[in-house]
C-alpha cells in the first residue's frame, strides 16, 4: 500500500471502472446459477418423474441465494460504513468466486446423493452474500465520486454489471453448449463457466486495489461520525426508506428475473423453441443495456428520478399481456422482438435505480441502508419470481396468472415510489487533487 496523490477526474474513472468490473463479476457468477438452474440443475441435483417438481427445486435453491442478499447487504454494509468503501469490495469479490468456483466442482445427486442438493445450496447462500454486500458499495464508490448533477449517471454504471454479466454468463453458456452438444453440456460442458469465474476475480482484484476511498465516506470519517452500529442507525432514523426502496424495485426485479430466467424454462419446456435461440436473444437484449441502461440514468438527471422510474414501471405493467402473446406465437423473429424489448423496459427503471436509492439515505449510514433496501427486494420480488411463475404456470397451463402477477408487481411499485420521501443527498466538496492510499 501507498499514499498517491491523483487529480479528481483519475480517482472518478478509477472508481467507475472498480465498480463496473466488480459487479460485473458478481453478476456473471450470480446470472450463471439462473441459467444453469433453468437448463441443467433439475435433472442433475433434483432428479424425479415430475419435470415441474424438478424446476421449482431448482429455483427454490435459486431463491435461497436472494434470501441470503440482506444478509449479506447487513454484513458488508455494516464495514463499508465502518471501515469504507474500498476494503469491504474486495472481501465480496472473494467470497462471490469462492462459491462459484466450488459449485463448478460439486458432485450431482448421482454421484453424492441428498448430500449434492444440500451442499448447493450452501454454496449458493454463499453466493447470495457476497452479491448483497457488492450491489452497495459499487454503486456508492462511483455515485459518491461523481459529479453532483450528474449522479444519475454515476450510479448507472455499476448497473452495467448487471448487462455485461448476463452478456458473458449467457455468451459462454451458449459457447460451451454449442461446443460439447447437448448430452455433453448435461455431462460435464455446465461446469466449465462456472470454474471460468476464477480468471475474472484476478482482473476485478487489480482494478479495485488502484480505488481511492469515497470523498463523502471520508468526510463523514474526518468530522468523526462514524456510526457504530449502521445497521441499527438505519431502521431508527430512517425504516420507510427501507421498505420502500424495496418495495419500489418489485415491478423491475421480479419481471426482470422472468424476462432472464423463467424465459428459458417457459419456451423450451412450454414452447418447444430450442434454449439456445432463447439465449443468443438474450445475449443480444443483454448488449443493448450498455446503451440504455446509461441513457435512462442520465436522463434521470435531466428530467428527476421518479419521472423516469414510473414511466418505466407504466411501460413494463402495459407490456405485461404482449410479452407472453409475442412469446406463445413461437415465430422466431417475434420472440426475439418480445425478449428485446422486455429487457429494454426493464432499464428504464434500472437505469435511475441506483441513485434513487441511494440518495434516499444519509451518508453516514448510506452503505447499509441502500443494500439493505436495494436486497430486501429480493426476498419479495426477484427471488419467488421465477418459483412463482412455474408454479403458476403448472397450476393453470397458460401465461395468463403470470402476466397479472406483472402487474401486480407493478402496482406495488408505483406506490411504494409516490410514498418515498423526496430528499437529496447533500455531495462532499469537490477537490481538483485528491490523496488517497492504493
Amino acid at each position: 500500500m501507498k499514499v498517491q496523490e491523483v487529480t479528481r477526474a483519475q480517482a472518478v474513472r478509477r472508481a467507475t471502472m472498480a465498480s463496473v468490473v466488480g459487479t460485473t463479476i458478481e453478476w456473471y457468477d450470480f446470472f450463471l446459477y439462473g441459467t444453469a438452474a433453468a437448463l441443467v440443475f433439475p435433472q442433475l441435483f433434483f432428479p424425479g418423474q415430475n419435470a415441474f417438481a424438478g424446476v421449482l427445486a431448482a429455483f427454490a435453491t435459486q431463491f435461497v441465494g436472494f434470501v441470503a442478499r440482506p444478509v449479506g447487504a447487513a454484513i458488508f454494509g455494516h464495514y463499508g460504513d465502518r471501515i469504507g468503501r474500498k476494503t469491504t469490495l474486495m472481501a465480496t469479490l472473494f467470497l462471490m468466486a469462492f462459491g462459484t468456483v466450488l459449485i463448478g466442482l460439486l458432485p450431482t445427486y448421482e454421484s453424492i446423493g441428498i448430500a449434492a442438493p444440500i451442499l448447493l445450496v450452501t454454496l449458493r447462500i454463499i453466493q447470495g452474500i457476497g452479491v448483497g454486500g457488492e450491489w452497495g458499495g459499487s454503486v456508492l464508490l462511483s455515485m459518491e465520486w461523481g459529479h453532483v448533477e450528474r449522479r444519475g449517471l454515476s450510479a448507472s454504471w455499476p448497473q452495467m454489471g448487471v448487462p455485461i454479466g448476463l452478456v458473458l454468463s449467457t455468451g459462454i453458456v451458449r459457447i460451451t453448449s454449442g461446443l460439447t452438444g447437448t448430452e455433453g453440456f448435461v455431462a460435464y460442458g455446465w461446469r466449465i463457466p462456472f470454474l471460468l469465474s476464477i480468471l475474472l476475480v484476478g482482473v476485478g482484484l487489480f482494478v479495485r486495489l488502484r480505488v481511492i476511498e469515497s470523498p463523502e465516506f471520508e468526510a463523514v470519517r474526518k468530522a468523526d461520525k462514524v456510526v457504530k452500529a449502521p445497521l441499527i442507525e438505519v431502521f431508527r432514523r430512517q425504516p420507510k426508506e427501507v421498505l420502500l426502496t424495496a418495495l419500489v424495485r418489485t415491478s423491475e426485479q421480479a419481471p426482470f428475473y422472468l424476462f432472464i430466467t423463467f424465459v428459458l424454462t417457459y419456451t423450451s419446456r412450454q414452447l418447444k423453441l430450442n434454449s439456445n435461440s432463447i439465449l443468443d436473444y438474450t445475449l443480444i437484449a443483454a448488449a443493448l443495456g450498455l446503451i440504455s441502461i446509461p441513457l435512462f440514468g442520465r436522463l434521470s438527471d435531466r428530467f428527476g428520478r421518479r419521472k423516469v422510474y414510473g414511466t418505466g414501471i407504466v411501460l413494463t405493467a402495459i407490456y405485461a399481456f404482449p410479452y407472453f402473446g409475442l412469446l406463445n406465437t413461437r415465430d422466431g423473429l417475434l420472440v426475439a422482438i418480445a425478449i428485446v424489448l422486455s429487457l429494454m423496459l426493464h432499464d428504464i427503471q434500472y437505469g435511475p435505480q441506483a441513485a434513487l436509492i441511494a440518495e434516499s439515505f444519509d451518508a453516514d449510514i448510506r452503505y447499509t441502508g441502500a443494500g439493505m433496501g436495494y436486497q430486501l427486494a429480493s426476498i419479495v420480488a426477484g427471488g419467488p419470481a421465477p418459483l412463482i411463475a412455474a408454479a403458476l404456470l403448472s397450476a393453470t397451463g397458460t401465461s395468463t396468472a403470470i402476466s397479472i402477477y406483472i402487474l401486480a408487481c407493478c402496482l406495488i411499485s408505483m406506490l411504494a415510489l409516490i410514498m418515498l420521501p423526496k430528499r437529496s443527498a447533500a455531495p462532499a466538496p469537490e477537490a481538483e487533487n485528491v490523496t488517497g492510499v492504493v
